[in-house]
């Protein structure tokens, strides 16, 4: 199934991005600690892999530049890489450098990883994956697709992850409404999976959500069978992501408003905003932090979007990333 072509990105620099000014300054912290390691390292996620094969859908050329490139060598490298990112049909190839960005997707859990990747990349009309062009270790840096709860609840990836789910939940009121979403409603919910190393530049952001609700649209409508059409009927979407959280967030006398949570990535703000309902749970895996962190915690945070919120999500994301 054609693909749209996605805009055009002009070269800007990347930077963490989130709708209050505290988040973002904290992102921002957060994130340049982090990114002059993934761009000064060659050994990025997904180096080193099998090659993959796949169509090229846009081209975007960006410059990612870290304030912090202290390196010895800052006379030979400053900081700076220039890369020209693709969008890929998702293909059984890219296994590995798929399985390395959702390791920790249900935090530290034994679960059926492995078949859930292939359930992902055995979807390739709905769901992208970027790399970096002429990239010859051929590495994946980013990955989002929707998987429908129902068609696929059978296998044991999903056993696991609505254990996983049900588990973590521990909101009465908030219970009833997963359960009902993993269970009756479960054809209906789309599960966005969306993965991708920190700093990959914000703005592949609105081509790359543009790419994943425009293919759930056309499959809906191109899908060889009713059946498959039926299952991207999407009225629901769950989004399962981690966020900073404080401390004493939960507290009486913790911080309040934009102080209590840092987003990770930016849109999750923006899905936060439109759910419907949500939980967040403590995390077993923890990153380092930086000093301005060290009252937050790294949190689970799953959200419920109702599909009808997809078209202002998908506005708010452009307004965000072309402010």
């Amino acid at each position: 199934m054609p693909r749209k072509p996605a805009r055009h990105c002009r070269p800007a620099r990347c930077l963490p991005l989130s709708f209050s000014p505290f988040a973002r300054s904290m992102a921002r912290i957060a994130s340049n600690n982090k990114v002059a390691h993934k761009v000064q390292n060659p050994r990025l996620p997904g180096n080193n892999l099998p090659t993959s094969s796949g169509k090229r859908i846009e081209n975007h050329k960006l410059i990612d530049k870290s304030e912090d490139s202290g390196s010895s060598d800052d006379e030979e490298f400053d900081g700076t890489v220039q890369a020209d990112f693709e969008f890929f049909d998702p293909k059984p190839s890219d296994f590995h450098g798929v399985k390395i960005l959702l390791q920790t997707y249900l935090d530290d859990k034994q679960w059926d990883l492995s078949g859930f990747v292939d359930v992902i990349l055995g979807q390739p009309t709905v769901g992208t994956v970027i790399k970096i062009e002429n990239d010859e270790d051929d590495g994946i840096y980013s990955i989002v697709t929707a998987l429908n709860l129902g068609r696929y609840k059978d296998l044991e990836c999903i056993a696991d992850l609505k254990e996983f789910l049900l588990k973590a939940c521990c909101q009465k009121d908030v219970f009833s409404k997963l359960s009902l979403f993993l269970g009756d409603l479960a054809k209906d919910v789309g599960l966005m999976v969306s993965q991708r190393v920190l700093n990959l530049p914000p703005q592949l952001l609105p081509p790359l959500y543009d790419a994943l609700f425009d293919e759930v649209s056309w499959a809906t409508e191109d899908e060889p069978t009713e059946e498959l059409r039926s299952s991207f009927c999407f009225k629901f979407y769950l989004v399962i992501s981690k966020i900073y959280k404080h401390k004493n967030a939960d507290k009486q006398n913790g911080p309040s408003g934009d102080q209590s949570i840092v987003y990770i990535k930016a849109e999750d703000e923006i899905f936060h905003e439109l759910s419907s309902w949500s939980f967040s749970f403590p995390l077993h895996t923890q990153l380092v932090r930086t000093d301005e962190l060290k009252d937050y915690r790294l949190t689970g945070l799953v959200m419920a979007i109702d599909a009808s919120k997809i078209p202002v999500f998908r506005q708010k994301l452009h307004s965000l990333i072309d402010q």
